[in-house]
C-alpha cells in the first residue's frame, strides 16, 4: 500500500494514548474512546464448539493474570493476535448451523447494520458470513458503540426468529471490539473484511467497502 493512499485514511479517528480510556468487561475486556474508529465481529449463538470455546476461556484466563491492566500496546497486540485471531479463524471453518448462509437472515442482519448508516455511525467495511458478521464503524457523537451493537442484534434477532417461527438465542452476547490504531491498520481490517469471503472458501451477497482494496 503506497503511503500517498494512507494519506487519504487520516479522516477516521483513531485511538489515542494519550487519551482516557473507557475500560469496561463481561468474558473480554472492552476499549472505548470516544469519536474512534473499530473493528468489530458478532457471531451466530452456535458457531463455535464447546471444546474450543472452554480451552480458549482457559488460555485467555491465564494470560489475564500475568498481564494486568492496564496494557502496554505490545500486550494489546498480543492479546487481539492469541485470542480474537484465533476465534476469528474458527469461525471461519463453518461450525454450528450457519444460519446467515440463507439469503432471508442474511438480508436481515445486512439491512439492520445499514439502517443507521450515516446518521448515528459511519460503516467503512462490513460483511455478513455464514456464522458472524465483521464490521468497521465509527459512532457518531452522541451515540454508543455498545448501544449501536445491541440495537443491531437484537432488531435482527427479533426479525430472525419470527421469520423462522422460533424463539432463543441468535447471537452469542459477547462482541470483539478492537480500536483502530492508525491508517494501516485501518486498511488492513478492511482488506480482511473484503477478502473474509474468499479466505473461508464461501459466496456471500452482503460485503460492501468505501475503503479501496487494491
Amino acid at each position: 500500500m503506497q503511503t500517498s493512499y494512507l494519506n487519504l485514511l487520516e479522516d477516521f479517528t483513531y485511538f489515542d494514548p494519550r487519551a482516557d480510556v473507557d475500560v469496561s468487561r463481561r468474558n473480554l475486556p472492552h476499549w472505548r474512546q470516544e469519536g474512534r474508529t473499530y473493528f468489530v465481529t458478532f457471531r451466530i449463538h452456535d458457531s463455535l464448539p464447546q471444546e474450543k470455546l472452554t480451552a480458549l476461556r482457559k488460555a485467555r484466563d491465564e494470560w489475564l493474570a500475568n498481564n494486568p491492566e492496564p496494557w502496554t500496546p505490545d500486550q494489546r497486540h498480543e492479546y487481539h493476535e492469541q485470542f480474537s485471531g484465533r476465534v476469528q479463524q474458527w469461525l471461519d471453518e463453518g461450525h454450528g448451523s450457519c444460519l446467515l448462509r440463507e439469503p432471508a437472515p442474511a438480508q436481515i442482519v445486512a439491512s439492520a447494520l445499514k439502517h443507521f448508516d450515516a446518521q448515528r455511525y459511519d460503516l467503512a467495511a462490513w460483511v455478513v458470513m455464514p456464522n458472524h458478521v465483521h464490521a468497521l464503524l465509527t459512532p457518531r457523537p452522541g451515540f454508543d458503540l455498545g448501544k449501536i451493537l445491541h440495537s443491531w442484534k437484537s432488531f435482527s434477532a427479533h426479525e430472525i426468529n419470527k421469520l423462522k417461527g422460533r424463539g432463543g438465542d441468535v447471537w452469542q452476547h459477547e462482541t470483539y471490539d478492537h480500536i483502530v490504531r492508525d491508517p494501516e491498520s485501518l486498511w488492513h481490517f478492511a482488506k480482511y473484511i473484503v477478502d473474509n469471503p474468499r479466505q473461508a472458501g464461501v459466496q456471500v451477497d452482503h460485503v460492501e467497502s468505501s475503503i479501496k482494496i487494491s
